[in-house]
Formats: C-alpha cells, sequence, structure tokens
C-alpha cells in the first residue's frame, strides 16, 4: 500500500491533490474535480479548513 505524501511534481496549492492522484493512480485533474464538487456539496468553509490543515500534516515526498 501507497502512503500519502504532498506531491512534488503536481503542486498547486500544497499538492495534495497531487499526492492522492499517486495513491490511487489517477489522474491530478479527476481529484480536483472531485475536491470542487465535494467543496460545495458539503459547505465550503469546512472543507476548506479540512484541506487546509490536511496539507500542513502531511509530509513531504521523500527525496
Amino acid at each position: 500500500m501507497k502512503k500519502l505524501y504532498l506531491s512534488r511534481d503536481e503542486k498547486k496549492i500544497f499538492g495534495l491533490c497531487g499526492g492522492l492522484a499517486e495513491v490511487f493512480d489517477i489522474d491530478p485533474t479527476i481529484v480536483r474535480l472531485c475536491l470542487i464538487f465535494a467543496t460545495l456539496a458539503t459547505g465550503i468553509l469546512p472543507f476548506v479548513l479540512t484541506y487546509i490543515i490536511a496539507g500542513i500534516i502531511t509530509p513531504n515526498e521523500p527525496v
């Protein structure tokens, strides 16, 4: 099982969507679109805060 790291290659804000895409082996654009949909469906503030916290606590990809 792959471990989640912040992506160095697909970094837009934190690299969290790129890291999730690497773990699930899918296109980062699909992850970003799902993130936008989930943000709008659940309320913007709770999901944005969760994303920021996850981006802060997720380790960077090792070199």
